[in-house]
């Protein structure tokens, strides 16, 4: 068995957020041994250059110093020596995010792709890491947080701990900090959840809502009540804050990024958007667990962490993968159907006022994250589809095809755990459209040429009929209206609406931040980044342009000042009709049975609503 690389994580000056990281290979090439470190991270597709924060780079060999030359933007090599060779860099982490590493004198984090070199023919050898801390005030009362065996450390602590190998070492997180923790059991596994920042969380609810929702995930996989999960233990690392939002997903941990307000507060009645949007983010990243970390495109088996890993699918293992993160809310009790259903319509709302829906399939989309998706600027509402977002709608439309032709996108999913999951063989270019027909026939040849290779929308309204929800569309009423209600003109007796064709942002002083293609804007040849200074005469402010809006008609002209870079223009804006992208869903109550028990199987429960036609 090859000796284990040794690796050893020191918080050298915290108020710098300077790492010191150590890499200890015992038998070094003779020939002179090569380093290199990842370019990216599994699960965020861009090109990320993480050895753009390493300061200092420097080798050692038994107490004397060896030489080492970088020789290229990710790799180094020493010179010839014998061993042990020590490699230490000193790593700059001041990314407040679940991606890279982040250290101050209240939090350590990091994920290993942005520390950790591997040395050149040892990606399979086991590795050892040993996590150090300063034995001073504050950091005494820091615990660690990270599913990565313990070999030495104690529960919980600083210390040794060990890895099958590097792709094992980089895919757990390491949280390093005074955080709260709680824990519970679902799919026979441990959960532990670590909270860190200053957050009051009633830990008993946010317990009981989250083992709901894992055990349902380790069901469905399962297909029989209390199934297990596909490991013994698993972590949510929260780190709460004053604004943020994301998460990471790993094999048997995730890291999440949140707003404090959006954990459960003590003694909180209801259950608010703010932790149902939270609870959504740790559902997303928890079905990760089975949907990417264990189902993956081939196309990611191996990673290869230097460049791109190109594929059409991540439409499904994203977009499928959102899809379930809010259905396994309401089919495990957390919320019922009707704010399922409203979580839906803000989707279909977000999807459909983006013009690029009409330009980038999802199957592009996916090829082409690395470039554009990570990447957004001012033209990509217009020219950019999330495939996120359309693959949640996408996949939503699959499951309803898949019932109506007495499937479902459950079986579909635990068909590909156990063709692809469970034997770790990597998911074809075109393995889940082929899996998808062999549960429902060759007609969804169509589907997916039209839905996913195509940029067509896929056909909800229809769809929705017959599981007994109404679809609805209606103007959108101001830039916060995200839909999913039921709005002022549902009914459409009020005067047509009018549209800008533009985002707005700068409150006082008003920005362009998006100009929609083919919208007034863009036709009175404003761009993105131009400043509104007046209209009609007077001084604008993003308020007083949202009211000017709402007063004007279809039709009407308004004339435009604004400054583009530091050049005034004038122009005559002539408002358009507001487009019907804002969607509300309503369950039908007069249905037939067999609608009735589709819906019901669909959504796992029986609800009723306000009154709708399913047929208008």
């Amino acid at each position: 068995m090859r000796p284990p690389t040794r690796y050893r994580v020191i918080l050298r000056n915290p108020h710098a957020h300077l790492f010191e990281v150590s890499c200890t290979v015992v038998d070094p090439d003779l020939k002179g041994q090569g380093f290199r470190l990842p370019t990216w991270i599994p699960g965020s597709y861009l090109i990320r250059e993480f050895a753009r924060h390493f300061v200092r780079v420097r080798a050692e060999a038994r107490g004397t110093v060896v030489p080492i030359v970088k020789e290229a933007k990710d790799r180094w090599r020493a010179a010839p020596c014998a061993g042990p060779l020590c490699v230490i860099a000193d790593v700059y982490a001041f990314d407040f995010s679940v991606r890279t590493a982040y250290l101050d004198a209240l939090r350590g984090y990091f994920n290993g792709p942005s520390l950790f070199l591997c040395p050149d023919g040892r990606a399979d050898a086991p590795c050892e890491l040993e996590l150090v801390a300063p034995d001073i005030a504050p950091y005494r009362n820091w615990r660690i947080a990270t599913t990565m065996p313990r070999a030495e450390a104690a529960p919980w602590g600083f210390g040794t701990y060990r890895a099958d190998n590097y792709d094992a070492l980089i895919d757990h997180p390491v949280e390093m900090a005074d955080f709260v923790s709680t824990s519970f059991e679902a799919g026979g596994a441990r959960h532990d959840v670590t909270i860190t920042g200053k957050v009051e969380v009633d830990l008993d609810r946010l317990s009981t809502d989250l083992a709901h929702i894992c055990q349902w995930q380790a069901d469905l996989f399962g297909n029989e009540p209390n199934s297990r999960a596909p490991f013994d233990r698993y972590l949510f690392q929260v780190a709460a804050t004053g604004d943020g939002y994301g998460g990471l997903e790993h094999r048997t941990s995730t890291s999440l990024c949140c707003k404090r307000d959006e954990l459960p507060a003590p003694g909180a009645p209801g259950l608010s958007a703010d932790y149902r949007r939270f609870l959504g983010l740790a559902s997303h990243e928890y079905f990760h667990a089975w949907n990417a970390k264990r189902i993956k495109p081939a196309a990611f088996v191996p990673y290869d962490l230097t460049q791109e890993n190109y594929t059409r699918q991540l439409w499904a293992f994203e977009g499928i993968t959102s899809y379930y993160d809010d259905l396994a809310l309401v089919r495990s009790g957390v919320i019922d159907p009707k704010s399922y259903l409203e979580l839906v319509a803000q989707n279909i709302t977000t999807v459909l006022r983006g013009p690029g829906r009409k330009v980038q399939s999802l199957a592009d989309s996916s090829f082409d994250a690395w470039i554009k998706f990570y990447r957004r600027d001012e033209n990509s509402p217009n020219a950019v589809v999330s495939y996120y977002v359309k693959g949640a709608l996408v996949a939503l439309a699959l499951d309803l095809t898949l019932r109506t032709a007495r499937s479902s996108l459950d079986d579909l999913m635990r068909l590909l755990w156990k063709r692809y999951g469970e034997t770790s063989i990597g998911v074809p270019e075109n393995g889940i459209r082929d899996a998808a027909i062999e549960l429902a026939g060759t007609h969804l040849n169509d589907f997916f040429a039209r839905y996913v290779d195509g940029t067509e929308d896929a056909p909800l309204e229809a769809l929705f009929a017959g599981f007994g929800v109404a679809y609805r569309l209606r103007p959108a009423e101001g830039q916060s209206d995200r839909g999913g209600k039921r709005g002022r003109n549902a009914n459409g007796d009020e005067p047509p609406v009018a549209w800008l064709g533009a985002s707005l942002a700068g409150g006082d002083e008003p920005v362009l931040p998006h100009v929609f293609s083919g919208g007034p804007a863009e036709q009175a040849g404003l761009a993105a980044g131009d400043s509104i200074v007046a209209m009609d005469g007077v001084r604008m402010s993003v308020p007083a342009i949202e009211k000017l809006v709402r007063r004007r008609r279809p039709g009407e002209s308004v004339a435009v000042h604004a400054f583009r870079r530091d050049e005034l223009i004038t122009t005559e804006l002539t408002l358009a009709p507001a487009p019907d992208d804002t969607c509300w869903l309503a369950l039908a109550d007069t249905i037939d049975e067999a609608t009735r028990a589709r819906r019901m199987a669909w959504l796992g429960r029986e609800a009723s609503g306000p009154q709708a036609s399913a047929t208008t």
